[in-house]
């Protein structure tokens, strides 16, 4: 069985819109694209290359596609070349230019999915794709969060957690700060949520 990751960026608030560019997402009115560039530094860089060096595969909603497939191809180096090289899962009710290589469509989202997910091969990685994420979460399809909190509230745009996600329980597996203050922490799928009383 094959594991999804969920790669996310997002703010205090848990807005995690067009973390890269200014014009990356607009949608909604958004002004605040490319909120984690002033964040960037080495350390946040070599984590990412190292997360990036196991073998896997992407599973990404369509904007975040087209965004990427607009992007990637035209680069080089230590990010550019394993997002080149993995297959890519797209998920999409519409149609799709499927012009970055290794690139499949799935159109039946939930179903499409669990099977992908029940096949041998390597980790899903999900980068961006904020419908795509409320869709796994829904559907209680997300084994591993590995969130990257910046020090910022937006009040506004896209949230991480938002319609349809279902209660669940998670461990924390690891944390760390880096310089900049943004807190790394990742956490894996740990059953249902448990409740008590302090009374």
């Amino acid at each position: 069985m094959r594991r999804i990751v969920v790669f996310t960026m997002i703010t205090l608030d848990g807005v995690m819109q067009a973390p890269g560019a200014p014009e990356e997402d607009t949608s909604g009115n958004f002004t605040y694209g490319g909120w984690t560039v002033p964040y960037a530094d080495e350390s946040f860089g070599s984590i990412i290359n190292e997360e990036l060096s196991v073998p896997f595969d992407m599973l990404l909603g369509r904007k975040t596609y087209e965004i990427f497939a607009a992007y990637w191809p035209r680069r080089t180096g230590s990010i550019a070349d394993p997002f080149n090289e993995a297959r890519k899962y797209v998920v999409s009710h519409e149609s799709v230019d499927l012009t970055w290589k290794e690139s499949s469509l799935i159109t039946d989202a939930a179903a499409g999915i669990k099977a992908l997910k029940e096949e041998r091969g390597s980790m899903l990685q999900v980068w961006g794709s904020g419908k795509l994420v409320q869709t796994l979460l829904k559907n209680d399809l997300v084994d591993e969060l590995r969130l990257r909190v910046f020090p910022i509230t937006l009040g506004t745009g896209k949230r991480l957690f938002a319609e349809g996600t279902i209660p669940a329980a998670f461990e924390l597996m690891d944390s760390r700060a880096l310089p900049s203050g943004v807190v790394l922490a990742n956490y894996e799928r740990a059953g249902e949520v448990e409740t008590g009383s302090f009374a």
